[in-house]
């Protein structure tokens, strides 16, 4: 039996079972009894514990992660490093692993995996943007929980982007079947490497097959240098040919010609999602036409244009096209032999295309009238103004005829999107809704005390502002209350009141209040449950035991009456049997209940009242100091 299972590590985790066995560490399922939660913790294995390089990943794991905030991304509660044990304390994922999922259902529809493509993405993006680069991208470090949602985990091999060194061990570490080409050479990484192992998990999960595999893991690494994967529709027709598309460009072999950012990629991916037929046409080189130094043939322009400027040719069965030709040259001949015997057949002149992109269309029409300028569709578009051609369908310097149609595409200007006022929003639901406008975002995790972790506080720009498409909107997420501690005050000796206003100074609330006979004069603390000078979290909870002096002339009974949160002063009053009997003024955000000790004789009707108002009602019997609440108004009282 593993050693660590029934044992509770620093008093607060008691481990329950192994759910994770890996080579650096094991990972085990635990209760949290402080924050009452299921918890994953990661020890490290104990022949890993004097192997420094190791020590290091583990520790780099831990502080990788305590920088990120993103619901795609496993959170990290607590750590401890000591000669006897090294564990992180991690959110508890009740999933599958990617790769479990993947060998489940053999080949993912298509629509799934651009689904947790997405997200996998958006979590490196957040890494990438607070400078960490993962390494280690793989199914087997990929989360699925049942709703579909995806936790990016394992951390340990990850690298600030920008650290200015790099050690040996730092080079050709990650997962042979997953690493890009500079990993496998021991080259430096960089935010492009975790795209291409992005790539190789899009083309496994869509093609039911890694790209490379080998008996050796060597074997492996030098296909990742050297080697081009079979083409993704070859494998599975029923990919579509745009997602073919951004599968090659992740996995290019040359960093510089891959995609440059998780957003870049994901703009790509939005856009194929919007049109499911949209190629992107990087072509593709069958394995045996190319050279080791080759790799895929970037044939278009810039991503977004080729949508639009790719006119294709739907293919012919070759009997039917030599029919056709056939029948074509007999009818022109035909038509020529006409026309000859009419009149003689009048040439058009030859002359120039002329280069129309980034003209006003209607300059365009009056500069080149000799041409018939035909709109064929306009559209919004980031880099031209309304009006403004940003397509021909003729290439500029090509020999064409006088009075030659050509068709355009004009810009209807740069999109524009006003934003909302997104506070308390679940920060998926705010990304989602730019994502959906081509609105650029980064993200900045903060602590606050209003906001609950995981939503938004608020953008720049704000609520209102109407931005630009590529704008780069900054949102504020929550982190929740940052936690702060305090010292406990001694409160022994004092009265009740006067140790309320300690104890709330200090930031600490007050508990259970026990009150038992004493001959000590007046009613003082007697006893306090958290040591003075004991360092708390702010917020704790202390339980008072005080004196209750006994007048032999005159009995007297001590009323504790919760207040409402009411940050403001307010006028306490009690009577008995409509006598003023005590009064005064306080704050309840200050103190939250008011002791008053009255004296008397026999049962009486004790009433509170609140600025006037009947608060509460007590049945006091004095004679055995007693007492029962018998109305209650407090509800409609505060805040």
């Amino acid at each position: 039996m593993d050693r660590y299972i029934g044992k509770k590590l620093d008093g607060r985790y008691e481990i329950k079972e192994i759910i994770g066995v890996g080579g650096m560490a094991n990972v085990y399922r635990a209760y949290d009894s402080i924050d009452d939660r299921t918890v994953a913790v990661k020890i490290l294995r104990d022949e890993h514990m004097q192997n420094d390089e190791l020590l290091r990943r583990f520790r780099n794991e831990s502080k990788a992660i305590a920088v990120l905030s993103h619901p795609n991304i496993v959170k990290v509660y607590d750590v401890s490093f000591n000669e006897d044990i090294q564990y992180i304390v991690m959110e508890y994922i009740d999933g599958i692993t990617l790769k479990e999922y993947i060998e489940q259902q053999k080949v993912l529809r298509w629509k799934e995996a651009v689904h947790f493509t997405v997200q996998i993405l958006r979590a490196l993006q957040h890494a990438h943007d607070k400078g960490i680069v993962h390494r280690d991208i793989k199914p087997q470090n990929i989360m699925l929980l049942a709703d579909g949602t995806i936790k990016v985990a394992d951390f340990g091999i990850a690298r600030f982007a920008r650290a200015s060194q790099q050690t040996v061990t730092d080079k050709a570490i990650g997962s042979v079947h997953y690493i890009s080409p500079e990993q496998a050479k021991g080259d430096v990484t960089d935010e492009k490497s975790d795209i291409y192992s992005v790539g190789v998990m899009l083309y496994e999960m869509t093609t039911g097959k890694l790209p490379f595999d080998a008996e050796s893991p060597v074997s492996v690494a030098l296909q990742q240098i050297q080697s081009q994967p079979k083409r993704p529709r070859s494998i599975n027709p029923d990919i579509p040919e745009g997602l073919e598309d951004i599968i090659i460009r992740a996995m290019q072999k040359d960093p510089a010609r891959r995609y440059q950012s998780a957003a870049e990629m994901l703009r790509d991916i939005d856009e194929f999602k919007r049109d499911p037929t949209v190629s992107f046409e990087y072509k593709y080189t069958e394995p045996e036409e190319m050279s080791i130094t080759e790799n895929f043939t970037k044939t278009a322009k810039k991503t977004k244009k080729i949508k639009d400027e790719q006119v294709r040719s739907a293919p012919v069965v070759p009997v039917l096209t030599g029919i056709t030709v056939a029948f074509i040259i007999v009818a022109i001949l035909f038509l020529i032999g006409i026309m000859a015997m009419v009149r003689p057949f009048e040439e058009v002149p030859d002359t120039t295309a002329p280069n129309l992109v980034g003209m006003d269309i209607e300059e365009a029409k009056k500069q080149y009238s000799k041409f018939n300028i035909e709109v064929e569709s306009s559209a919004f578009h980031d880099s031209y103004d309304k009006d403004v051609i940003y397509y021909q369908n003729v290439k500029p310097g090509m020999t064409v005829k006088e009075k030659s149609t050509i068709k355009v595409k004009i810009s209807s200007g740069v999109q524009s999107f006003s934003l909302a006022d997104y506070t308390n929003f679940e920060e998926n639901q705010v990304y989602a809704i730019l994502t959906d406008n081509d609105i650029e975002f980064t993200t900045i995790t903060e602590y606050n005390d209003d906001i609950p972790e995981g939503y938004v506080i608020k953008t720049e720009p704000g609520a209102d502002t109407v931005v630009d498409s590529g704008t780069v909107v900054i949102i504020y997420v929550s982190m929740g209350p940052k936690t702060t501690y305090a010292t406990v005050p001694n409160v022994l000796g004092y009265k009740l009141n006067d140790a309320k206003l300690m104890l709330n100074s200090a930031g600490i609330k007050i508990g259970n209040v026990t009150r038992v006979d004493s001959t000590q004069a007046g009613s003082v603390i007697l006893n306090q449950s958290l040591s003075a000078g004991t360092q708390v979290q702010r917020g704790t909870t202390i339980d008072l035991v005080i004196a209750m002096e006994r007048d032999s002339e005159a009995n007297s009974v001590t009323l504790d009456i919760p207040l409402p949160s009411d940050n403001r002063s307010v006028q306490l009053e009690a009577f008995i049997n409509g006598s003023p009997a005590a009064a005064e003024t306080i704050n309840p955000y200050m103190m939250s209940s008011w002791t008053v000790t009255l004296t008397g004789e026999g049962i009486n009707t004790v009433s509170i009242y609140y600025d006037d108002k009947l608060y509460r009602a007590y049945s006091v019997d004095f004679t055995d100091c007693t007492y029962m609440l018998v109305s209650d108004n407090s509800s409609e009282f505060g805040h």
